[in-house]
C-alpha cells in the first residue's frame, strides 16, 4: 500500500526540517566570522561572485562535497565536481571558462574515478580543467571544485520584482542515484545537448528576457526559492500543484531533490510565454509555479489550501537580503 500524501501543513513542516534547508542556514554564520563583504557587480549571496571586467563581469564559483558522498559515488562526485558548477555560471546568466579542482585521497587508487568522473564531465560540457591541488596521501577521499566563467548582462538573485512570475526550469528526462535526492538527467546525455541547454540560460539575459535567476540546488525547488526571495527581499506564493516533476515521484521527495538540470526564474508577465516557449523548445519543462509578492511572506498553496511557509522578519534563511552578509558559494 502507497503512503499517505501528506497535507498541505505537513510538506510545509518537512521543507522546514529538512537537512538541505539546515545546510543553508549555516552560511550567513560562516561568512560573518570570515568578514566577507561586497564589492562585485552584486552584493554576496548569490550562486557566483561577479566582478566587473571590461564590458562585461567575471564569474567566480566553488562547491565542496560531503565527505559520505565522495566515498559512495566517487564517479558521480567527479562529475558533480563540474557540473554543479557550470550550474551556477549558467544561473547568472554566463557561460563557463575553466574549472580547477582540490582532490584528497588514500592513494591514487582511490582518486581514480573521482578524476574519472571530473574528466567525463569536463569533456561532455566543454570546459577545462586547467588546474588545482592533489594530496594522495590522506586518510579519505575529499573534493572541491572552482570555476571561472563570463557574462554579459547578470541574472542575479537580487532581481526579482512583485509581480514577477516565478517560472521553474528543469529536465525530467532522468533518473534518482539511490536513496540520495541527486536527479541526474545529465549522464547519459548527448553532450551537446547538455551545453544547448545551459546556453539558454546566458540567451535569456543577453536577450533581457529573465531579471532574476538561481540554480535549484540541495535546498530544493522551495528551499532555493527561498534563497532567491531573500536575496531580492520579497515574498511569494508558490503553488506546489503546478511544479513539474516525474512521473511517479512523489511531491515531497521532488520538491526536496536536486535536479542536473534545474533553474528558478523571475520573470516579467510579458515575457512569461516567451521564456516558456525557449525551454519547451528544447524538450526542457517550465512551468510558472507561483508569483513575486511585496513583504516578507512566503505562502504554499496547492490550489485548494494555503498555509505559511516562511516569514523573513521572523527567521532569515541565510541572512543575506540586500543588506546581508550571506554567500552561497561558500556553503
Amino acid at each position: 500500500m502507497s503512503a499517505a500524501l501528506p497535507s498541505l501543513s505537513e510538506l510545509a513542516d518537512r521543507l522546514r526540517a529538512s537537512p538541505g534547508f539546515a545546510h543553508k542556514a549555516d552560511i550567513a554564520a560562516v561568512v560573518g566570522t570570515l568578514g566577507v563583504g561586497g564589492g562585485g557587480a552584486v552584493p554576496v549571496g548569490d550562486d557566483c561572485a561577479a566582478i566587473p571586467d571590461g564590458d562585461g563581469h567575471l564569474l567566480v564559483a566553488a562547491e565542496g562535497f560531503v565527505n559520505g558522498f565522495v566515498a559512495a559515488e566517487p564517479w558521480f562526485a567527479g562529475w558533480c565536481g563540474v557540473m554543479v558548477n557550470v550550474s551556477d555560471i549558467a544561473a547568472m546568466g554566463g557561460r563557463p571558462l575553466a574549472v580547477v579542482d582540490a582532490l584528497w585521497s588514500c592513494g591514487e587508487e582511490q582518486a581514480r574515478p573521482i578524476l574519472d568522473g571530473l574528466r567525463a564531465a569536463s569533456a561532455a560540457y566543454g570546459v577545462p580543467i586547467v588546474g588545482g591541488h592533489t594530496n594522495s596521501r590522506s586518510d579519505r577521499p575529499q573534493l572541491a571544485v572552482s570555476i571561472v566563467g563570463r557574462a554579459g548582462p547578470l541574472l542575479t538573485s537580487f532581481d526579482a520584482r512583485p509581480g514577477d512570475r516565478l517560472m521553474m526550469a528543469v529536465d525530467l528526462r532522468g533518473r534518482y542515484h539511490e536513496p540520495n535526492p541527486f536527479y541526474d538527467a545529465a549522464t547519459a546525455a548527448p553532450p551537446a545537448r547538455l551545453r544547448g541547454d545551459l546556453a539558454l540560460l546566458p540567451g535569456l539575459a543577453e536577450d533581457g528576457l529573465c531579471r532574476a535567476a538561481k540554480d535549484i540546488s540541495m535546498a530544493g525547488t522551495v528551499g532555493t526559492a527561498l534563497m532567491l526571495l531573500e536575496c531580492s527581499g520579497a515574498g511569494a506564493v508558490i503553488d506546489v500543484a503546478a511544479v513539474p516533476r516525474p512521473d511517479g515521484v512523489p511531491l515531497d521527495r521532488w520538491l526536496l531533490s536536486f535536479p542536473s538540470f534545474g533553474f528558478l526564474l523571475s520573470v516579467a508577465p510579458e515575457q512569461e510565454a516567451t521564456v516558456a516557449a525557449r525551454f519547451r523548445a528544447r524538450d526542457l519543462a517550465c512551468t510558472t509555479i507561483g508569483e513575486v509578492r511585496r513583504g516578507s511572506k512566503v505562502t504554499l498553496t496547492d490550489g485548494t489550501d494555503t498555509v505559511p511557509l516562511w516569514d523573513f522578519a521572523d527567521r532569515p534563511l541565510i541572512g543575506c537580503g540586500t543588506t546581508g552578509l550571506a554567500v552561497e558559494t561558500l556553503a
